[in-house]
């Protein structure tokens, strides 16, 4: 199972704070897996026709 920090380093982008997390979540279409939309890598990983779902991974935030 493929991993996030497979996908290469995170993409620094300014900080934000979203008003409800639950409207930046949908449900891939092909593995059903929940995807965060804030996350490039996310998101173009489930973009692919072919893919297996990403193993989860604790996310440290400073």
């Amino acid at each position: 199972m493929t991993k996030l920090s497979d996908l290469g380093p995170p993409i620094k982008d300014r900080p934000h704070e979203p008003s409800d997390d639950g409207d930046h979540f949908y449900k891939c279409k092909i593995c059903g897996q929940p995807v965060d939309m804030h996350g490039l890598r996310q998101v173009m990983w489930h973009e692919q026709a072919r893919h297996d779902r990403l193993k989860p991974e604790v996310v440290k935030r400073s």
